[in-house]
């Protein structure tokens, strides 16, 4: 199939331009982003997304868990398509590229195929898949992971968020529930560009990131349970007390993680107490512990050693424990064909680049158990995301939107 040429490349400033315009709505209290799924932000969101969409020449479908697929077609009716894109979404404090840039840049890949005048033998979809994120509807890659035949939609449908709202109810609500079969597209080959979330690239001094791999995850929800006790009169001995036991099991949350260095890491990241009240001693906590790793017998290796670790220190406390897995997947080999497509049109395009294992989860995790899937990272300032602090260069930008370009468009084979 023939390559772009090099001189083939995106239009920086409308690019810019649009995240610039998609981060005014849901505006965060710092600088970024608070567009939770489903949430009336997500659907000025989407409507934006969809009018961008059409005035590019696309068809929009929807399906029922609300993936929106934007259709260029293509000169071959029967060819399958070629499908990019990440994610509107974003966390209750996230900024203004997380998943964005992903579809922005697949928009822009449309927007400068219409620019140059090309037609491509496959049609090329650009998809916003919805709830990546999972903070608000648990757990994260929900609506992809239906796709894929993860998880059922039914099951989807009932994931109800803290105020105890069903998904199914959210996504009628905010009037985004397509008919649409969910999984029923058939895909080409997917491709996912998105920030590191990460330091390396940066530190590295690379313009991308050729993503070989992802990491495997597992969550874990540990539910520790005493008593519940006034402070300042309960005995020291005869406290049991949940807040105490959890300090405890997460200090070996920690252990386990550096003990499997330098690839694997683990973290709690949600945290209740209850009753959360100054003067009472915590009866109850329930924290989810994250620990991830590019091999799976190392993540099989720290859940084992979690459960093990925090039974004993409960036991001993006069505590009681319970586990539940609320979230995981295993880790990812992304297609050699795909991979090699994204760096081939970085080296076309001279810029740097290196081989890199994504340390979060994203759509194309999932995407890549049905069709070829590969991914392209660009660096982000520090490493920090999920934060409102986020930030990209428009340099940034640019690159990984123009690798993305040739990417897709060298695998939905220009026509002469």
């Amino acid at each position: 199939m023939a390559a772009p040429a090099a001189n083939m490349t995106i239009n920086a400033d409308r690019l810019w331009d649009s995240l610039m315009e998609m981060a005014k709505i849901g505006p965060g209290v710092a600088g970024g982003n608070n567009r939770q799924t489903l949430t009336d932000a997500d659907a000025e969101g989407r409507a934006l997304f969809q009018k961008w969409c059409t005035d590019a020449g696309c068809s929009m479908g929807l399906d029922q868990m609300g993936n929106m697929f934007a259709r260029r077609e293509g000169t071959d009716p029967d060819a399958l398509p070629v499908y990019v894109g990440s994610h509107l979404d974003t966390q209750p404090t996230g900024g203004k590229y997380d998943g964005v840039l992903g579809v922005l840049g697949g928009l822009e890949v449309i927007r400068t195929l219409n620019d140059l005048g090309i037609k491509t033998k496959h049609p090329i979809v650009v998809t916003n898949w919805t709830n990546e994120e999972g903070t608000r509807f648990a757990p994260a890659m929900l609506a992809s992971g239906v796709f894929a035949g993860i998880h059922t939609q039914d099951w989807a449908y009932d994931r109800t968020d803290a105020a105890g709202k069903r998904f199914g109810d959210e996504l009628d609500r905010i009037g985004w529930k397509g008919e649409e079969e969910v999984g029923a597209r058939k895909i080409h080959a997917f491709f996912e560009l998105h920030i590191e979330q990460g330091p390396i690239l940066e530190i590295e001094g690379k313009d991308i990131g050729v993503v070989t791999h992802g990491q495997g995850l597992t969550w874990t929800q540990v539910t520790v349970t005493g008593r519940d006790s006034h402070t300042g009169s309960t005995p020291m001995p005869m406290r049991k007390n949940a807040g105490l036991g959890m300090a405890r099991i997460l200090e070996k949350v920690d252990e386990i993680a550096w003990s499997h260095a330098p690839h694997a890491v683990g973290a709690a990241g949600h945290i209740d107490v209850y009753p959360n009240s100054r003067n009472v001693i915590p009866g109850k906590v329930v924290f989810t512990v994250d620990f991830r790793s590019p091999d799976l017998s190392v993540i099989q290796a720290m859940d084992k050693q979690l459960r093990e670790e925090a039974t004993k220190i409960c036991d001993e406390m006069g505590l009681t424990v319970e586990f539940e897995k609320v979230g995981g997947f295993d880790p990812v080999t992304f297609d050699e064909g795909c991979v090699s497509a994204i760096r081939n049109a970085a080296e076309r395009l001279g810029y740097s680049h290196m081989n890199i294992i994504s340390g979060a989860g994203h759509d194309a995790c999932w995407i890549n158990r049905v069709a070829p899937t590969a991914m392209v990272m660009c660096p982000c300032v520090d490493g920090l995301s999920h934060n409102e602090a986020e930030e990209i260069s428009k340099d940034w930008a640019k690159a990984g939107t123009d690798v993305l370009f040739h990417a897709v468009v060298e695998t939905a084979e220009i026509m002469e």
